[in-house]
């Protein structure tokens, strides 16, 4: 049995090498800087609490809890900001961020108007970087439900973005 010092220097261990991706996730579905601080906390607090023994996949065993906890934060979609995933470019003009700004908005609505058994897919492949495999465990869901619904979450940006470029 570990004593204190070495739970301890294991949480410790656990909550350096996997906060950020738990905040990575727990962000991807809240979009909310604050609120996923809060759920990374709660999902290390339950690691305290619980332990980890048995468990085989710690990060998808993480991801699952903040996952879930995220979303019981959740009362309604709200857009998503990615924008602290974007790069600068070298030498950005007014008119340029701009245009850039509002085709972000506009991905970000698109996105958000997704179903949500289309969208969390979606956002833990393309922002969280998950494969279907840990996704299905996160959701409960099998890997093949997994691409079907990436692939139409695409499929659906694909056409509306298509349809909002036509009428521009």
């Amino acid at each position: 049995m570990l004593d204190g010092a070495d739970e301890f220097t294991n949480l410790e261990l656990a909550v350096r090498r996997h906060a950020r991706f738990v905040f990575k996730v727990a962000y991807g579905v809240l979009r909310n800087s604050h609120d996923a601080e809060d759920v990374v906390q709660e999902v290390f607090l339950r690691v305290h609490r619980k332990g980890t023994e048995g468990v085989q996949d710690l990060p998808a065993w993480l991801a699952t809890i903040a996952f879930r906890l995220a979303i019981d934060r959740t009362r309604k979609p709200q857009a998503l900001d990615i924008a602290e995933f974007e790069l600068p470019t070298h030498e950005p003009n007014a008119e340029h961020i701009a245009m850039h700004r509002q085709q972000v908005d506009r991905l970000h609505r698109l996105i958000a108007a997704l179903p949500e058994d289309l969208r969390y897919p979606l956002v833990l492949s393309a922002l969280e970087e998950l494969n279907s495999r840990q996704i299905g465990g996160i959701l409960g869901i099998p890997e093949s439900s997994v691409r079907g619904r990436i692939f139409r979450a695409r499929q659906i940006l694909k056409e509306k973005l298509a349809v909002t470029e036509t009428k521009r």
